[in-house]
């Protein structure tokens, strides 16, 4: 069966960028087979079938929505729901709430039903495809298969134990067993990533690449993010932490550097020269007080940046939505320059641009014949919707997560008419719920749980 969209804004994030404003799609099976304005189309009008085929044809009529590619969300955190909220306004909220609520609370059931709820969230808000770093990967790999997105579940390496491994040798061995089992799966992988810089090993910095290469999927791993990382990199290495991943032999086109805030000019040429890429998490970094990641010179040098949400802990949403207009702001801000970047250059970094960054540009991030056909219809019925004049500048200062309407995964629409099509949220919010009661969740004093 074909599936064709029809009477939408389509904006294909091409090479070109071209907008249809009268446009449609045409789906077959995962793919994308056509796309382009309407006077294209009217071989197809009307008709039950192809003709030529006999295929049947089923019409979703977009009602004058933006039809876009499915957004890609570079670096998250997904099963850190319960974490959301949680000191928010702390200090040290690391060391106070996350790091001792993780040690007595987080198991593989907690991550599984949180990672569930994470998918949830990134469904509804138009995110098709997600890398995540966290543990249990080989289940959180099997949850995405389950739901039907697209993702890389990452497995994450420390020098000490963690919820799931007590040794780095043991994260390593279970992060390559579920690469294995995922290494030909049409949309789910895995791979090996490591924490950051100074909480993983040279040896075992070197191990994850080797084998993430090996797999052809992401190294990723938080990067020149925190200050006290900046000051051992220094004291120990004289090295900035771009500089020492490149000194430690994992700075490669496998590569991508998750926060990137305090990067030099040297180290951004150093990440072009090495085809190394960035995930930009704008709103977990400024709410964090850590900076801006000079993206813009990322950019400029041609280093591939898409944006990502940190986990639900750390930026509170997992919608790129949010992450779109805090770049727009943030950076025009601090560059203080009204016109630095423009908002069809922040759709690209959201979807084309986080493809790059994770190395699946020749699969996903724009609407291309050939490409899977991951697709979001973001309507303009909504009151903060109109009017249109620039469907970019739409999608980045006037959209929100709740506008999203429909959304397809390699084809199968997920999302119908903004509720999820397979999924019971409530369902899966109520036994996430129930587990978090079940543990130091419900023993937080004043905490109020809501159904």
């Amino acid at each position: 069966m074909k599936t064709i969209i029809h009477n939408g804004i389509i904006v294909t994030m091409n090479k070109h960028q071209d907008i249809f404003p009268d446009g449609y799609l045409i789906i077959e099976g995962t793919r994308l087979t056509e796309a382009g304005p309407k006077e294209e189309l009217p071989y197809l009008m009307g008709q039950k079938a192809d003709p030529e085929s006999g295929e049947e044809l089923k019409w979703v009529d977009a009602r004058r929505a933006m039809v876009m590619p499915g957004m890609v969300n570079t670096h998250c955190h997904m099963s850190m729901v319960p974490f959301r909220g949680l000191g928010d306004d702390c200090k040290d909220r690391l060391r106070v709430f996350l790091l001792p609520m993780e040690e007595k609370a987080m198991d593989r059931e907690m991550a599984v039903l949180g990672a569930r709820y994470g998918i949830c969230e990134l469904l509804l808000s138009g995110v098709t495809t997600v890398m995540d770093m966290y543990y249990y990967a080989g289940h959180i790999a099997g949850v995405m298969d389950d739901m039907g997105i697209r993702g890389i579940a990452g497995e994450t390496v420390m020098d000490q134990a963690t919820c799931d491994a007590k040794t780095p040798e043991e994260a390593v061995s279970m992060g390559e067993e579920a690469m294995k089992r995922y290494a030909s799966h049409s949309r789910v992988r895995a791979c090996l990533s490591p924490h950051g810089t100074t909480t993983c090993g040279a040896q075992y910095l070197r191990k994850s690449y080797e084998l993430d290469c090996r797999y052809n999927v992401p190294f990723s791993l938080h990067t020149a993010e925190m200050d006290y990382e900046m000051a051992y990199l220094r004291e120990k290495y004289d090295m900035g932490a771009v500089e020492y991943l490149d000194h430690t032999g994992v700075l490669g086109p496998r590569t991508l550097i998750a926060h990137g805030i305090q990067v030099s000019a040297k180290e951004v040429e150093l990440m072009k020269k090495r085809g190394a890429a960035a995930a930009h998490c704008i709103a977990s970094n400024t709410k964090a007080a850590k900076g801006v990641a000079p993206v813009k010179k990322m950019l400029e040098a041609g280093v591939p940046v898409g944006l990502g949400s940190d986990g639900p802990a750390s930026g509170n949403t997992l919608d790129l939505f949010v992450q779109m207009r805090f770049c727009a702001n943030f950076h025009k801000n601090t560059l203080k320059d009204r016109s630095a970047f423009p908002a069809k250059d922040i759709v690209d970094m959201a979807t084309m641009g986080g493809a790059k960054a994770l190395g699946m540009e020749d699969e996903i991030g724009s609407l291309e014949p050939g490409k899977e056909a991951d697709v979001v219809i973001v309507e303009t019925d909504s009151v903060n919707m109109f009017p249109v004049y620039d469907p970019y500048a739409a999608l980045v200062y006037s959209a929100q997560a709740s506008n999203v309407r429909d959304v397809y995964v390699a084809g199968k629409c997920l999302v119908k008419d903004k509720e999820l099509v397979y999924q019971d949220l409530g369902q899966v919010r109520e036994a996430l719920f129930e587990k978090m009661k079940k543990t130091e969740f419900g023993k937080m004093e004043g905490i109020i749980f809501t159904k």
